[in-house]
């Protein structure tokens, strides 16, 4: 693979070499990216892609980093991040966002336009595209609900479709855009007509719950699944393992469903503090949790 090639699709100041993913990670953790682009529109991205596969390039596709962890032995593989993918476009009550968008910052337009039905995602810390793929949810929201369309670059067939939701299999923190080989470029949100003072009377709402429950140490969000019939927080916190930890990795004080890096963790001390947590928790309920964080890259 040629680097100079792909600068000259997004430049050099958007290719860059072993990487530091804890920047790019919001565990603060993980090793480098051997190489890390951010195309900044989807046609720089769809070219990217096609130079990557012409050539044979292991790729992985990453937004915001919100919901990974990176193994400390780092990535491989050439990184493209969404990152720089941003913008958006407001047209009635539909709302046009590339995948790149914070979620926070289409919740804050949709209610400077007086739009209804995005406040759950206000305080969802990761990007429309990761917020599709996951179809993100809170506070009794889900992306599924608003979604109109989304536009995707199909690995397999190398070309780029719209698909609406029913094609998607949107379910509880699941999607099946990774086993099919999309990649979302862009999506479609339809919202309704509000009033803006009770739109940001929720949002606050739902702001002042977080600040209320939840950590302010790094960490992905909710590390565990909701078992079916169950709450993983409750089930982590009667087991006891509420400030359970491995060196800087621990279970929150604060919020037991959320495993934290309290200042300097590896990925690897992360990682010990999830598997106990699972293991603690299926020996006394018989409960198999699942992670909602990703994890990727090598162990060190």
């Amino acid at each position: 693979m040629d680097i100079k090639e792909i600068e000259k699709i997004i430049g050099s100041e958007n290719v860059l070499l072993n990487e530091p993913m804890k920047k790019h990670s919001n565990f603060r953790s993980g090793g480098d990216a051997k190489i890390y682009l951010t195309p900044k529109t989807s046609d720089e991205f769809v070219k990217v892609i096609e130079y990557l596969k012409e050539n044979n390039e292991e790729f992985i596709v990453l937004g915001r980093g919100t919901n990974i962890l990176v193994k400390d032995g780092g990535i491989k593989n050439t990184v493209v991040s969404t990152f720089k993918m941003t913008g958006l476009d407001i047209d009635g009550e539909v709302i046009t966002a590339n995948a790149g968008t914070p979620l926070a910052l289409i919740a804050n337009k949709a209610l400077a336009s007086s739009l209804a039905g995005f406040e759950f995602a206000g305080g969802i810390p990761g990007s429309l595209g990761g917020g599709v793929f996951m179809n993100a949810g809170a506070h009794g929201g889900e992306m599924k609900d608003v979604l109109l369309d989304v536009t995707v670059f199909d690995k397999n067939e190398n070309n780029v479709k719209v698909l609406t939701p029913s094609d998607l299999d949107l379910s509880y923190r699941h999607s099946n855009i990774e086993e099919k080989g999309y990649i979302v470029l862009s999506a479609r949100i339809k919202l309704r007509e509000g009033n803006k003072e009770e739109i940001k009377a929720n949002m606050d709402e739902f702001k002042d719950y977080r600040t209320g429950t939840q950590p302010s140490e790094a960490s992905a969000g909710s590390t565990f699944k909701r078992p079916e019939g169950y709450i993983a927080a409750k089930l982590i916190d009667e087991a006891g393992l509420k400030g359970y930890h491995v060196g800087d990795a621990g279970v929150s004080e604060k919020h037991a469903g959320f495993v934290i890096n309290k200042s300097n963790a590896s990925s690897k001390e992360i990682l010990d503090v999830i598997d106990y947590v699972k293991k603690e928790v299926y020996n006394k309920y018989k409960v198999k949790l699942e992670e909602e964080v990703r994890i990727i890259g090598e162990d060190d």
